[in-house]
């Protein structure tokens, strides 16, 4: 099976699963007890937002605030406490999670009656396909997430392009008209591979539908015609944000995801993590009825953890990212698989992760499949534990063949906090007979470490990744699948260069199991053997810390929307 080749952006990310609620804190106040709307919750970001163009949106931050805000898609992930639940899509424009043929290649769903835009007109199957097919034009092909690309039945040209351009060029049609198609009130999607995790993959914004009488082209980056419960009241200012309010035609008995519980909220851009945390604390004013959607800085965390009042009104999740190491298999070290595994046995993830903050900050992992995805596991499949054990490791190395001490060189992107995180690494690598020479990069990093040449320069390769929707199908294929990846002009995501035809046959096979929990066993069974191999070193799951001010009703956070906060059950007293 030939599988389609991801040419732009992929990392949305997000998006992992399970939630953590916090109740909010509720001195000498009477909540209310109706479910009523009320109330205006105020947004605190860094930002900036790029665009709110469903099919240029590609920052997980971005698209969780749009999915409930304004942006609704033929599946989503629910909110609430259950993450298993949460895993789990459920039909939101779509009346169900659709209906695939035999080969899972073919996908169709029916629109649900009474989803209407904020003027009042239904939203249609040729909304949704004309949403679809503006993925394929510029800008839009180049700056979001580009799974239609990837995934529809579309020729393509010998360098990977699409043969269909767009619907402002017309170049291509008739090949985007067989692959979606509308009959009625039921799109079908054709698709080049078995795919049983498409009912997830609508979830993303690019699979959005958009009316065609609202496109302002490459013009539009911050248009918003809302079919969910808000609208943006005026235009969106990128230095400072903008205010939504109630969309009138919004009905809620059409919407199974969206509480939409404040009048409106108004999202401020430009407001420093540090500065926003330290306002909603204050507990003052207009910030009693805040939330951040940054994570709190570390040196901040300790003090809202170790305090019940501002703990109360926090939630602490898994984030998006699983921090690794990835041995380059074209290094005349990183070859040798003794020496793979006693650089991985001897690893301190205790001390990567006290480096970055502390427990509220990140996890120590041994697998690239992170806490809240279905086929995560927990197992220290090598040994070495969570501070490494430079013993094990050197009996290893000596069995090796090579000369110790052994040199290596580890290059990892740069920054003050990620400085200290690799040299608490370094010790017990050291202790175990390898002679450590860090490379740190601050510059177009991801690129450089996939050139060619990369391999000639460096040994082990630090990255980080997020699954794009909760299946582990979103990490280990599009690492690890040589055919995505590795070509004449770089290694792609497969930093490491990992190739192997019998792992590239297995994940095509696993994606195409019907059943989700023989699927998510079968991607825990070739993750372990991926780690037995040393094909990459987990070293920390990240985490996230969020507040909110006393006036908050609800807070959560969804992993399923790559663990950041879930605007669908939060409200204002």
């Amino acid at each position: 099976m030939r599988l389609p080749r991801l040419l732009t952006r992929t990392t949305v990310a997000g998006v992992a699963l399970l939630a953590m609620l916090g109740a909010a804190a509720c001195e000498g106040r009477t909540p209310r007890t109706t479910g009523a709307p009320h109330g205006q919750l105020t947004l605190l970001s860094l930002g900036p937002v790029a665009t709110w163009d469903p099919q240029r949106l590609s920052s997980p931050q971005d698209i969780a605030v749009a999915g409930r805000l304004f942006l609704r898609t033929l599946t989503a992930f629910p909110a609430g406490a259950d993450g298993a639940a949460q895993r789990s899509p459920v039909g939101d424009l779509a009346t169900d999670t659709g209906t695939a043929d035999a080969s899972l290649r073919t996908w169709s769903f029916t629109l649900r009656h009474g989803a209407t835009w904020q003027d009042g007109s239904p939203v249609t199957c040729g909304d949704v396909r004309y949403g679809v097919s503006r993925s394929f034009a510029a800008p839009f092909s180049t700056e979001g997430l580009n799974y239609p690309l990837a995934l529809l039945d579309i020729p393509r040209t010998p360098d990977g392009r699409s043969t269909y351009a767009g619907p402002f060029s017309g170049t291509g049609q008739s090949a985007f008209d067989r692959a979606v198609s509308c009959h009625g009130s039921t799109v079908t999607f054709r698709l080049s591979l078995s795919l049983a995790d498409f009912p997830q993959v609508v979830a993303l914004p690019v699979f959005a539908p958009y009316k065609k009488s609202q496109d302002k082209g490459p013009d539009g980056s911050y248009t918003v015609f809302s079919d969910g419960p808000y609208r943006l009241q005026a235009a969106w200012d990128p230095s400072s944000g903008g205010t939504f309010v109630r969309n009138e035609r919004w009905d809620r008995t059409s919407d199974p995801v969206r509480a939409a519980r404040p009048d409106s909220l108004r999202y401020v851009e430009g407001t420093e993590s540090q500065t926003a945390v330290q306002q909603v604390v204050d507990d003052a004013g207009a910030t009693r009825a805040a939330v951040t959607l940054d994570s709190a800085p570390p040196a901040m965390q300790q003090q809202v953890l170790s305090d019940p009042g501002l703990k109360a009104r926090s939630v602490n999740p898994a984030a998006q990212f699983v921090d690794y190491l990835a041995p380059s298999l074209r290094s005349a070290v990183m070859r040798n698989d003794d020496v793979r595994k006693a650089f991985a046995v001897a690893t301190n993830r205790e001390g990567y992760v006290t480096a970055l903050g502390g427990e509220s900050t990140a996890a120590p992992a041994y697998s690239l499949i992170g806490s809240p995805l279905p086929a995560h596991g927990d197992d220290d499949v090598l040994g070495g534990g969570v501070t490494g054990d430079p013993a094990a490791a050197r009996d290893l190395l000596e069995k090796s063949g090579m000369t110790l001490p052994v040199p290596v060189r580890v290059a990892y992107r740069s920054s003050p906090t990620a400085d200290k995180a690799m040299a608490a690494l370094v010790n017990r690598w050291q202790e175990a007979g390898f002679a450590v020479r860090l490379q740190p990069l601050d510059k177009d990093y991801f690129t450089a470490i996939s050139t060619p040449g990369a391999a000639s320069r460096t040994d082990v390769f630090w990255a980080n990744w997020a699954p794009s929707w909760p299946s582990a199908g979103t990490v280990l294929q599009p690492l690890f699948d040589s055919r995505l990846n590795l070509t004449g002009s770089g290694t792609g995501r497969d930093y490491g260069a990992f190739a192997d035809p019998a792992v590239d046959r297995e994940m095509g096979r696993i994606s195409g199991l019907a059943d989700a929990g023989t699927r998510a066993a079968a991607w825990s069974a070739l993750d372990t053997t991926l780690v037995r191999r040393s094909a990459y070193i987990a070293l920390a799951q990240r985490k996230a810390l969020y507040v909110a001010g006393s006036d908050v009703t609800g807070l959560s956070a969804n992993e399923a929307l790559g663990g950041f906060v879930d605007l669908a059950t939060v409200g204002v007293r």
